[in-house]
């Protein structure tokens, strides 16, 4: 075992070599044109589309700004039913929207909103479900669109882990009324902050992009009190290049995961994700669940123990959504209406992976977790 001398945190972002960066920031000083879609703008979201095989990607400054865009573009409001196992954003975009989050239990094989406690949530005042495709694993969407086609809900896909994932073929994002991914920089791919908007027709194209420019619809001509939530012209071009290398980046991350696999897989106490049958997956996380009575220690004693090793590990997601102040008094919140959830969120570890991660780190890491076991 060793201490790197400075530390390993969970991601790390792929960033182009600095060349390139420098060729295409020039294009935008010529051009002078910013934001506002631009060049860039519209070859990334022509790109975007055909590299996930959808028909329209609408891209936007980042994806919780993108969560409330199509929240307000299918005009939902009332009740939604979602889960409290996902980054706080997820939720916070229906706070904003001043609609109720409704809590349910997730399925524990991949940490996804279970269908049949969704079903099971369902009220008068329950206008849509907003499931996540947690670590980039698939919901069950065929289950979960039957549901909403059979009570009239809308169904949108938080997808901000679910870049370049497909199942029998198909991309991820093409399920559900619309679906919306985080360009954030420890995503898979990323283009510093950004996110984007998956929809299949262009009327609701054209409606996502009035409302994330105030509204415009002409100079002089504003259809709906919109917001500010345009990709910027460098945001793009980041994006553009990162496409580039997007089958280095999978690749990359696919070693380090099936190395972690191949470490783990005889540890008691421990157990992994692996990608279900005709997934294409992308690795974007690595999380372990720690079984504290098999393994000997518990998930935060791991935690900290990996830390003072300098590997910085995160528990993704950890505590619950909720738990927290604002959203502990909502219907389903309860630890007691939320017993896999809760349990997950006390056993989840995710260990570091990204491009740049050494194998050699890998090793050192499982090394680090067999010792320290009791």
């Amino acid at each position: 075992m060793f201490k790197p001398k400075e530390p390993i945190n969970v991601t790390q972002p792929f960033l182009p070599p600095l060349p390139e960066v420098t060729a295409f920031m020039q294009e935008i000083w010529d051009r002078k044109w910013l934001t506002n879609s631009g060049a860039f703008h519209k070859e990334l979201e022509a790109q975007l589309a055909q590299y996930l095989n959808v028909p329209y990607v609408a891209l936007c400054a980042n994806g919780t700004l993108a969560l409330v865009i199509a929240l307000q573009v299918l005009r939902i409001t009332g009740e939604v039913i979602t889960t409290p196992f996902s980054f706080v954003a997820t939720t916070h975009a229906l706070w904003w929207n001043n609609i109720r989050p409704v809590f349910v239990d997730i399925e524990p094989e991949f940490c996804n909103l279970d269908p049949e406690k969704v079903e099971s949530a369902i009220t008068p005042k329950t206008t849509g479900i907003l499931p996540v495709h947690v670590y980039g694993h698939p919901c069950q969407v065929e289950r979960l669109q039957e549901i909403a086609d059979i009570y009239g809900l809308h169904l949108i896909y938080d997808a901000a882990h679910a870049f370049g994932v497909k199942q029998a073929g198909r991309s991820l994002t093409d399920f559900g009324d619309l679906s919306v991914l985080s360009f954030h920089a420890t995503k898979a791919f990323n283009t510093f902050e950004g996110g984007a908007i998956i929809c299949h027709d262009e009327r609701t194209y054209q409606r996502i992009n009035y409302l994330k420019n105030f509204g415009f619809a002409g100079e002089t001509t504003v259809v709906a009190p919109g917001i500010n939530a345009k990709m910027n012209e460098f945001q793009a071009g980041m994006g553009l290049l990162q496409l580039q290398y997007m089958d280095e980046i999978l690749a990359k991350r696919a070693a380090i995961a099936n190395r972690y696999m191949e470490l783990l897989s005889s540890m008691e106490g421990i157990s992994f994700l692996t990608p279900g049958p005709q997934v294409d997956y992308n690795y974007a996380y690595f999380p372990i669940f720690v079984d504290a009575a098999a393994f000997g220690r518990t998930r935060n004693e791991l935690y900290e123990h990996l830390k003072s090793y300098n590997y910085l590990c995160r528990r993704y997601f950890y505590p619950l959504i909720s738990s927290f102040n604002m959203y502990k008094s909502l219907p389903g919140a309860e630890p007691s209406n939320l017993p896999t959830a809760t349990r997950v969120a006390e056993e989840v570890l995710c260990l570091p992976i990204f491009p740049d991660l050494g194998l050699e780190h890998v090793d050192n890491v499982v090394e680090i977790i067999t010792s320290y076991k009791k």
